[in-house]
């Protein structure tokens, strides 16, 4: 058999047509392996959360997408729980020493100490 010869043309010889099909596989692939690398990363982050939930089985990337969108969600609604409280305790501490204030400034203003008036600031102090 006689030897063969591939005749490849230089890159200044193609057309811009040409030259975008001879790219775009090399960059699908690329942007493939972004993609799966990304899903990978997903799946070693959360990797107890899909335990938990479907233990002993091969996720698929749908699965594995599908369960970070549902993790997201949930610890998204934790934090906004949290905020809340949170907010909720300062506005109670806030008008608890609103409030604290007025009972002293209203007791301050009678010039008989009671003993029950002395008791009240005693007990408000703590």
């Amino acid at each position: 058999m006689a030897p063969s010869t591939v005749f490849t043309e230089p890159d200044n010889l193609l057309t811009p047509k040409e030259k975008n099909k001879l790219r775009k596989p090399v960059v699908e692939k690329m942007r493939r392996d972004r993609i799966n690398s990304s899903i990978e990363q997903l799946k070693l982050l959360l990797e107890k959360e899909f335990q938990r939930h479907q233990p002993n089985s091969k996720l698929e990337k749908a699965d594995i997408l599908e369960m970070t969108v549902s993790y997201l969600k949930q610890q998204s609604q934790l934090q906004m729980k949290r905020s809340f409280h949170k907010s909720s305790q300062f506005d109670f501490r806030e008008g608890y020493a609103r409030c604290l204030q007025e009972a002293f400034h209203f007791l301050s203003l009678h010039k008989v100490r009671t003993e029950t008036q002395t008791k009240l600031l005693s007990h408000f102090q703590k």
